[in-house]
This record gives C-alpha cells, sequence and structure tokens, in this order.
C-alpha cells in the first residue's frame, strides 16, 4: 500500500517521519513567508521573469558557480513532487546558469487568476455575493408566484386547482434532487461551469412555462426549472464558505437567507396583482412566465460575466498546470531546475526524487531541484461516479444515524413547509373571511418582505453580540485562557460574564443556537396567532402580522440549520446540509396540496393550533443542544472523527 504522503513531500518512498515533518515545515508551510534576501518578488510570487539573475540574487547569497558544480540537471534528472498551497512560496527558476542557447525564454504565466479565494478583496467578494444573493431571490420568487396561477392554469388545461398546484411539487422535487448530483460536480470542476450551465436551464425552462399547452408540459417544465434554480439556492452556501473564514461567515449568510425569503414574498405579490388585472383577458397572466424570462435572463448574463470561480482546490489545480506547463516550455530551453534554500545543514528535507540517483547533495547549503506541483485534493479525489454515489447516499446515512442531522432537518423541514403554506393560505384565509380580492390577498404577502428584512437586520447583530469583548475575554482566538481576564471578573464582583463564558461560551458551535432557542419562539407563536385571528371580528392586520412574526421565526430556523451544521460536520457539511435539504423541499412540495383540506375541514382556528403545536414542540430542538450538544457530539462517529484530526 502507497504511504499516506504529507503536506511537502509527495514521493512515496519518503517514509522518515522527521522527514516529513520537516517538510511540512520548510516546503510548504510558508515558513518563507517573503522572498528571501535578493530574490524578492521573483521568488515570492514568480510574476515576471527575469533571465539576467545573478549570482548574488541566489537563495542564501551563494556563489551560483558553486551550486553548478555541486548539481547539474538536464532532461535525464529525476523530478521531484510538492503539494501547491495558496501560500506555497514559488522558488526561483534557474535563470542565470548559461546551459544552452536558448534565446527568448517564456514569461511566466498571469497567476492572478488563482487568488486564494479567502484574501480575495472585500469588492470581489461583494459582487458575488451580491450576484449569489440576487439569483437566490428570484428563485424564490420564481417558486412564489406559481401558486397565484394555479385557477388560470387549471382553466387553461381544463383540470382541477389541486391538479395544476402539482407544478409546485415537481419544482420542488428538481430543487431537492438536483444538488446531490450538481454539488460533487462542482467540487471537482468548479463553481462556475454549474452555475453558469444551471442558469441557462433555469431560463429556457422558465420561458417553456409560457408556452406549453397542457398539465403534463408544464409540470415537466416546473420540474426542470428547478432543477436550474436548485444550484442559487443549495450551492449558494458553498460558495460563501469558499470566501468567508468561519468567524464572518454569519452576515453573508444572514443576507443569503433573507434574500431566499423576500424573494419567497415578493413572487406571490407580483403574480397577484397581475392575475387580478389580467387573468380574465385571454393568455395575458402568462406575463407572470415571461416577465420572469427577462429579469433571469439579465441575471443570468451578469452570472456568466462577474461571477468568478470560487472553488480553492480548482484554482489550485489551474495554477498547478500553468506552473508545470512554464516549467515545461523553460526545459525545452534549456533551463532546467529552480533554486530552493538549504535547511539546517539538509538540504535534501524537501523531498526525495522519485527516481534512484547516485548524486548526493551539500548540505546547508540552496540546491537546484528539477521539480513539479501537485494538489493534494487532486490526489485524493475519487471519480465522479464515486463522488455522485457518495452524495446520493452519505446524506441519508447522517439523517438516519446522526440525531443532529435528524432533528434539524425535520425542524427546517416543516419551517420551509409553513412558508410554502403560505401561498396557498393566504390568498384562501383572507378570501373567506375578509373578502379581499386577489390583489388585496396578494398584497398581504409584504408582510413576509418586512419580516425577512428586519430578521436579516437582527440576525447580523446578533453575531456581533457573541463578539463582546467580556464575552470573548476568556477564550482568545487560540483557544487558551487569560487569567487576567479571570482575575478581572473576579475583581468586579458581578459574576454576569463569568456565568454566561462558562454555560454559554462563544467559541462552543452551539453559540450559533444562543439566540434561535428564543428568536424560534416567533414561528408557533406567529401560528397560533394566525389561526384564532383569522375571523371577520378581528382587524385583518392582526394575522397579517402573525404572518410577519412566522416569517422571522422561519428565517432564524433556516439560519441556524446552516450555520450549526456547517461548523458541526465540517468535511460532511455538505452531505448534512444536502440531507436536510432534501427533506425541506420534499416536504414543501406536498404542503401546498393539502393546505386547501386543512383550512376547509379543520378550519382557521383549529389549523393554527395544530401547527402551532407542531412547530412548538421543534422549538426544543435548540435547547437541547445548547444544553447537551457537547454530549451528542462526543456520541457521533463523524463528529469525533473530525475533532480528532
Amino acid at each position: 500500500m502507497e504511504p499516506k504522503r504529507n503536506a511537502g513531500s509527495y514521493t512515496p518512498a519518503v517514509a522518515d517521519k522527521r522527514k516529513d515533518r520537516l517538510a511540512l515545515e520548510h516546503g510548504v508551510s510558508g515558513k518563507y513567508t517573503s522572498a528571501p534576501p535578493g530574490v524578492s518578488a521573483t521568488y515570492s510570487s514568480a510574476l515576471a521573469f527575469d533571465s539576467s539573475i545573478t549570482k548574488a540574487e541566489i537563495p542564501g547569497s551563494m556563489d551560483q558557480e558553486e551550486v553548478v558544480k555541486d548539481v547539474t540537471l538536464d532532461a535525464n534528472s529525476p523530478i521531484s513532487y510538492f503539494y501547491l498551497t495558496f501560500d506555497t512560496p514559488l522558488p526561483c527558476p534557474n535563470a542565470g546558469r548559461p546551459q544552452s542557447d536558448r534565446g527568448d525564454l517564456p514569461a511566466c504565466p498571469d497567476l492572478s487568476p488563482y487568488t486564494d479565494p479567502m484574501k480575495w478583496p472585500l469588492a470581489r467578494k461583494g459582487v458575488m455575493l451580491v450576484i449569489c444573493c440576487l439569483a437566490t431571490c428570484f428563485t424564490a420568487y420564481a417558486a412564489g408566484t406559481y401558486s397565484e396561477c394555479a385557477d388560470p392554469i387549471a382553466a387553461e388545461f381544463n383540470t382541477t386547482r389541486e391538479s395544476a398546484l402539482v407544478g409546485v411539487t415537481t419544482f420542488c422535487i428538481g430543487f431537492a434532487v438536483a444538488p446531490m448530483i450538481l454539488a460533487p460536480f462542482s467540487e471537482i470542476n468548479g463553481r462556475y461551469p454549474v452555475f453558469a450551465i444551471a442558469g441557462v436551464i433555469f431560463v429556457v425552462f422558465q420561458a417553456v412555462c409560457g408556452v406549453v399547452t397542457n398539465l403534463a408540459g408544464m409540470l415537466i417544465a416546473r420540474f426542470f426549472k428547478g432543477v436550474g434554480g436548485s444550484v442559487f439556492s443549495t450551492m449558494v452556501g458553498g460558495v460563501i464558505a469558499d470566501m468567508y473564514e468561519k468567524e464572518d461567515r454569519n452576515m453573508p449568510m444572514a443576507l443569503f437567507s433573507g434574500f431566499v425569503l423576500v424573494g419567497t414574498g415578493l413572487g406571490p405579490l407580483v403574480a397577484a396583482v397581475m392575475v387580478h388585472h389580467w387573468g380574465g383577458e385571454g393568455q395575458k397572466w402568462k406575463w407572470v412566465f415571461w416577465h420572469q424570462v427577462i429579469i433571469d435572463f439579465i441575471l443570468i448574463v451578469a452570472v456568466v460575466v462577474f461571477f468568478k470561480e470560487s472553488r480553492g482546490s480548482v484554482l489550485l489545480s489551474r495554477k498547478t498546470r500553468a506552473l508545470n506547463k512554464w516549467y515545461q516550455q523553460l526545459e525545452e530551453k534549456g533551463v532546467f531546475g529552480v533554486y530552493f534554500p538549504g535547511s539546517n545543514g539538509d538540504s535534501d528535507i524537501l523531498s526525495r526524487p522519485s527516481a534512484p540517483t547516485s548524486e548526493s547533495k551539500p548540505k546547508g547549503r540552496p540546491g537546484l531541484r528539477r521539480i513539479r506541483w501537485t494538489v493534494k485534493e487532486d490526489e485524493q479525489q475519487v471519480s465522479l461516479v464515486t463522488m455522485i454515489t457518495v452524495s446520493l447516499f452519505r446524506p441519508f446515512v447522517l439523517l438516519f444515524t446522526e440525531p443532529i442531522v435528524f432533528f434539524f432537518s425535520l425542524w427546517v423541514s416543516f419551517a420551509w413547509g409553513i412558508l410554502y403554506l403560505t401561498f396557498g393560505s393566504v390568498p384562501l384565509v383572507f378570501q373567506r373571511q375578509y373578502n379581499f380580492n386577489m390583489e388585496q390577498s396578494g398584497l398581504v404577502f409584504i408582510a413576509m418582505i418586512v419580516g425577512s428584512i428586519f430578521a436579516t437586520i437582527l440576525g447580523i447583530y446578533q453575531e456581533g453580540m457573541l463578539k463582546h469583548p467580556k464575552w470573548q475575554s476568556i477564550s482568545d482566538s487560540s483557544g487558551t485562557d487569560s487569567s487576567e481576564d479571570s482575575s478581572e471578573e473576579v475583581h468586579t464582583g458581578t459574576g454576569f460574564w463569568a456565568f454566561v463564558r462558562r454555560k454559554f461560551p462563544a467559541q462552543s458551535p452551539e453559540s450559533r443556537l444562543y439566540f434561535t432557542c428564543f428568536t424560534s419562539v416567533l414561528l408557533p407563536a406567529g401560528l397560533y396567532l394566525f389561526g384564532f385571528a383569522s375571523q371577520p371580528s378581528i382587524h385583518w392586520m392582526v394575522p397579517t402580522f402573525a404572518i410577519f412574526l412566522a416569517t422571522m421565526g422561519i428565517f432564524y430556523v433556516y439560519l441556524a440549520t446552516f450555520n450549526y451544521l456547517a461548523d458541526v460536520y465540517r468535511a460532511y457539511a455538505s452531505s448534512a446540509l444536502a440531507a436536510q435539504s432534501f427533506c425541506r423541499n420534499v416536504i414543501s412540495g406536498v404542503f401546498p396540496l393539502v393546505t386547501g383540506l386543512l383550512i376547509r375541514n379543520l378550519g382557521e382556528d383549529a389549523m393554527g393550533g395544530l401547527l402551532g403545536g407542531v412547530a412548538t414542540v421543534l422549538t426544543l430542538v435548540p435547547w437541547a443542544l445548547v444544553l447537551f450538544g457537547s454530549r451528542i457530539r462526543a456520541r457521533s462517529p463523524f463528529a469525533i472523527g473530525l475533532e480528532q484530526k
């Protein structure tokens, strides 16, 4: 069996643990964080190639002629391989060595497109975030508009309203299934091609919805529309994780979650106005689809032009190919090898040649190496078929073996089902109880939009509260205790912050849930209020306010699920999030089909009581994890394995 390769030494023959450790420290870990004296930018970035490099510019300030005497490289010299990271300083090519009449040497390729996304300028991250949030918003917008067209669609295709609403179900099924195949594809080939191709599919089948002539065609078009739109919802979290560290991720995730709910409320609002004014005028109601085609086409053009690849391993792979191609071109011109500085008397600790050689290098001197770069993720990568197989099965393994994943999936699925329930319940309830027309009932969705915006602002503010200096004072970023802060707490005599830090540590994964324990109560409160206040004797503003409260509760459930599962499962976060996404979208597709039955058979008050009761029980999920989360994680083989890495 091939030995495990470490971060600095690619060659399988290297088994000496001491040298493996030194390779990690001196090969790629960033010891040479800046260029050694004499080589400056040429060494650190290799963005320019200067064929006039002199002996004074060799790392370690050794005489170049000494090095030339020690080592002679040619096409028969063995090649050493190294793992490349974003922090790896690039060694200087053997530019000054007169090996042959080379003529013009090829310039180093432009490596700026392969910058670490974590270190992108804030402006670039901002543009990416805006594109992702807008795409998410209009994907949710497409989900919300359809239910308002159910009656015209039923009349057009000579069917029932319930049959027409199956279009919501097929849309959600596309949303649930597609990411399990597209997510691993994006990890291998990058986010950009997946986003671009999925965007085209989304726009094309949006247009198909406006021209189909039968219900079957509409249901199929809605399915593929869900397939295309799923990328802009379920994979945006991955793009955010590509660009932001854990500590900085809450704000973009809160914006992403807020735009989902804003789009979900905006869709039925606009569609209700259109259907009310144009529903009886021939085919004008189909502008519900056609205006989305125009908007989505502009959006996809923006994605194609301004969206940049954010998958770090993909960018590194492209960087290695560019550098290796450049080394090959240099060797074709007779330039062999790059300079590595010596390290504490052993210049061979960086790697061993991939083939046996009788050459021995002097100790403690800079040495020439004929090298190639590789990326660890590429070697660990399995085939696309295997990745898709894992992507299809691992989420369900986590769902049925991990209590955290199971109960979070149940919680967020119910909350998302309530969101889709409003598509049918709001028009029906307000028409039954307050004699609202289609347009007036659509305007009630403004409460959902306002609730989403308000919840987003509070969600961002809550993360700032976790960074309160007294909450953070005991544990610094490295997790070490501060005795000074402890003594200061004793002298203050309050004891409040000491209690908070001890019982609710800010560095714990459960810190994502502290505020959710209280804010998630807004969901059952909104459901109770909506059910019992929806009657003619009570002003229509009261159930409208209930929608505002429930929307805020849904937001906090959604945000907590994404943040907590990502923090706890890390390497398995994609599978954990895929499990909840699948459950969430399948259940969401079912709820609109039973909305009318619930309201007509149970009435608004009983329906509100039933759904509010279920939501109340599910609010125990964050409390259980805040109180017993460490114990639950200690029994999870996935979480334990990650903590031991």
